[in-house]
């Protein structure tokens, strides 16, 4: 009787490790699958941020013409602030903080030359092209524009700014 049991008991064991081993292998081939699944769609991506052979341009070519006219990628720029004592990221955020701290709760920007018609008038945005050329992005909530700055730093570390253009867009 015990030698039956224990028959038994190693057929059952036998079973289950055999049913565990098939489970396991089928686990594996499926993830290994989707590995080389994952590992093709990498390539596939790797080979449009970094190709320019394709008729595309690659993430690469187009983030260098996004950041073509901009301060921190122009070298004469920061050269020309590094003569003068200035570390250029520093002062490039620093003049960024100074045009937008400029706006005030219930008061127009004073670098904005329109006023607000449904709210007042708000720098939201500025980009720094170069050493002496600002972009910027204003809105009343309702109304938006867009800003050409021209700007000067004295010796004495003041930043004098002056609108060279400036453009409302219609309501539609």
């Amino acid at each position: 009787m015990k030698s039956r049991i224990f028959l038994y008991l190693f057929i059952f064991s036998l079973l289950f490790i055999l049913f565990q081993f098939m489970n396991a292998k089928k686990a594996k081939e499926s993830y290994d699958g989707k590995i080389e699944n994952l590992m093709a769609k990498i390539e596939e991506k790797e080979k449009v941020i970094i190709s320019r052979d394709n008729q595309k341009d690659s993430l690469i070519d187009k983030i260098l013409d996004m950041t073509y006219f901009s301060m921190e990628t122009d070298e004469e720029a920061i050269n020309y602030f590094e003569e003068q004592g200035y570390d250029a990221k520093k002062l490039s955020l620093t003049i960024s903080d100074q045009i937008i701290s400029q706006n005030k709760a219930g008061v127009d920007n004073p670098i904005v030359p329109f006023v607000g018609m449904e709210g007042k008038m708000a720098i939201n945005k500025v980009h720094l092209l170069n050493h002496k050329w600002i972009i910027a992005d204003f809105t009343d909530g309702v109304y938006w524009g867009q800003l050409f700055i021209v700007y000067d730093l004295r010796k004495d570390g003041i930043v004098d700014f002056e609108v060279e253009k400036s453009f409302l867009y219609p309501k539609n």
